[in-house]
C-alpha cells in the first residue's frame, strides 16, 4: 500500500475510532441521564398519586374506581390499584399476574420500588408505592416509548456524526500527506534526474529546520558527484585525444606495412595481421571513448533541420549494402530540430549491432507514433531475454543472447552511444522482440 494512502488510512482509522468512542459516551451518558430522569419523574407522580388516594380512601365518600379517575396526574399510561385484595383499575392485558412478583414484594415491604417491564410488545415502567396505612398497594405504568424513540434518534445522529467525521478524518490525511509528503515528491523527482544523468540537479530548501539540513548535504553530494564525473570525464576526452597522435602514426605505419606486406617473410605475415586487426579494434575503442566522454562532459546539441526519414535511409542502407530502409508515410519530409551528428551515430551503431552480432539486419522503419517519430533496427538473431534488455546498453556489455554464441569482438560501447545520444534528445531506445523472434531496437524520439 502507498505511503500516502497508509497515511489517509491511519488518520481515517483515528477519526472512527475517536467518534466511536465518543458517541458511545455520549449515547451511555445522555441514556443514562434521560432514564433518571424518566423514573424521577414517575417515582415523583406516583407518590403525588399515592397521597391523593389514600386521602380518598380514608373519606370513604368515594369509590375506588371514582379515586382512580381523579388522579391528579395523567402521565401514567395505566394505575392499578390493590384496595383489600381486589385489584381496580386498568389492568395489563395478563390481568395482576402480569406483574412482577418482585415488585409487589418490594412494596408491600414499605418501600417505593421501580421496574421496566413489557406489556403487549410495549416497554413500560412500573412504579409500585404502598398505600398506609391499610398496606395496600398503588402500582402504575408509565410508556418508555418515547425515551425510546428519543435513544434511538441519537443512536443515529451519533452514527451519521461517526461516519461524516471517519470522511473528514481521510480528507484530513489527505492533505495532510500532502503536505509532509511533498518533500519527498521533490526528492524523487531529483533523484529520478540524477539517474538519468542530470547531475546539475538539486533539492530546493524550503526553510524547514527538519528538511533543509538533508537538502543541504544531499546537494553537496551531488555537487562532489558531479565534479568527479566531470573531472572523469575530462580525463578520458584528455587522454583520447593524447592518444589520438600516436594511435594516427600507428595507423598510418600500419597501413604503409600492409602494403608491403608481400615483401615480409612468412613468419612476420600473421604477426602483422593480428596487430592490424587490434589496432583497427583500438582506433573505433579510442572513437567511442571520446565520444562518451563528449557527452558524459555536457557537450550540448548542434541543432539544424534534420529530415529522419533521409538520415535513416542514407546510414541503414550504405552500411547494409542495398535498399532496406522503410519510410511510412505519415513520417516521411518530416524535419525535425536535432543534433545530425549525433543521429547518424545511433543509426549505425543500431545497423551495425545487428549485422555483427545479430547474424544480420532484416528491416528498418521509420514510422509517426502519436506524439513520438520511431526508428526500429530488427535483426535475424536469437533476440534478447526480457532480464537483460537494460543491461544491453550498459558499457562494456557484451554477450548477452538467449542462446549461448562464441564471444563477440565488439567492444560493449556503441548500444551506450545509442542511449546517450538519443536521451540528449529526450527520446527513449529500448529493445522489444522482433517480428520473426528476433531483437528489435526500437528508438522513440519527440517530434516537437
Amino acid at each position: 500500500m502507498p505511503l500516502r494512502t497508509r497515511v489517509q488510512v491511519s488518520f481515517g482509522l483515528l477519526a472512527l475510532g475517536i467518534s466511536t468512542v465518543l458517541s458511545v459516551a455520549s449515547w451511555f451518558v445522555v441514556s443514562r441521564y434521560l432514564l433518571t430522569q424518566r423514573v424521577q419523574t414517575a417515582v415523583a407522580e406516583t407518590d403525588l398519586d399515592r397521597v391523593s388516594l389514600e386521602a380518598g380512601l380514608r373519606e370513604g365518600t368515594s369509590s375506588v374506581t371514582a379515586l382512580i379517575a381523579g388522579l391528579p396526574t395523567n402521565d401514567a399510561s395505566s394505575s392499578i390499584v390493590r384496595v383489600s385484595g381486589r385489584w381496580f383499575g386498568a389492568l395489563p392485558s395478563r390481568g395482576p399476574s402480569g406483574i412482577p412478583s418482585g415488585l409487589l414484594d418490594a412494596v408491600e415491604s414499605g418501600s417505593t420500588a421501580t421496574q421496566r417491564i413489557s406489556v403487549d410488545g410495549s416497554l413500560y415502567l412500573a412504579v409500585g408505592a404502598p398505600l398506609r396505612p391499610s398496606g395496600d398497594v398503588v402500582l402504575e405504568l408509565f410508556s418508555l416509548d418515547d425515551l425510546d424513540h428519543t435513544l434511538s434518534s441519537m443512536a443515529v445522529v451519533l452514527t451519521v456524526a461517526a461516519a461524516l467525521t471517519t470522511g473528514l478524518g481521510v480528507g484530513l490525511g489527505r492533505w495532510a500527506s500532502r503536505l509532509a509528503l511533498a518533500p519527498l515528491g521533490s526528492f524523487t523527482t531529483v533523484v529520478g534526474a540524477v539517474a538519468a544523468g542530470h547531475l546539475d540537479a538539486r533539492l530546493e530548501q524550503v526553510g524547514d529546520a527538519d528538511l533543509d539540513p538533508l537538502a543541504r548535504a544531499f546537494n553537496a553530494t551531488l555537487a562532489e558527484l558531479e565534479h568527479r564525473a566531470r573531472v572523469d570525464s575530462q580525463f578520458a576526452v584528455d587522454v583520447g585525444h593524447e592518444l589520438r597522435t600516436p594511435l594516427t602514426t600507428m595507423l598510418n605505419s600500419m597501413e604503409l606495412i600492409t602494403h608491403r606486406r608481400s615483401q615480409l617473410p612468412e613468419s612476420v605475415r600473421e604477426a602483422v595481421d593480428l596487430l592490424a586487426g587490434d589496432l583497427g579494434r583500438f582506433r573505433v575503442l579510442v572513437v567511442d571513448l571520446l565520444e562518451i566522454s563528449r557527452h558524459d562532459a555536457g557537450e550540448g546539441l548542434v541543432l539544424e533541420p534534420v529530415d529522419l526519414g533521409d538520415l535513416t535511409r542514407w546510414c541503414a542502407d550504405r552500411l547494409v549494402g542495398r535498399p532496406i530502409t522503410q519510410v511510412h508515410a505519415r513520417a516521411g519530409e518530416l524535419v525535425v530540430a536535432a543534433d545530425k551528428r549525433r543521429l547518424e551515430r545511433v543509426v549505425s551503431n543500431l545497423v551495425v549491432n545487428a549485422q555483427v552480432h545479430g547474424r544480420g539486419c532484416t528491416a528498418v522503419r521509420v514510422l509517426r507514433s502519436g506524439a513520438f517519430i520511431r526508428i526500429e533496427v530488427e535483426d535475424a538473431g536469437p533476440g534478447i531475454d526480457m532480464s537483460d534488455r537494460s543491461r544491453v546498453f550498459d558499457r562494456f556489455a557484451r554477450g548477452v543472447r538467449r542462446t549461448p554464441q562464441p564471444r563477440s569482438q565488439g567492444l560493449g560501447l556503441g548500444l551506450a552511444i545509442v542511449q546517450r545520444h538519443v536521451a540528449a534528445h529526450g527520446g527513449l531506445v529500448l529493445v522489444e522482440e522482433g517480428i520473426g523472434g528476433g531483437a528489435r531496437f526500437v528508438v522513440e524520439l519527440p517530434v516537437h
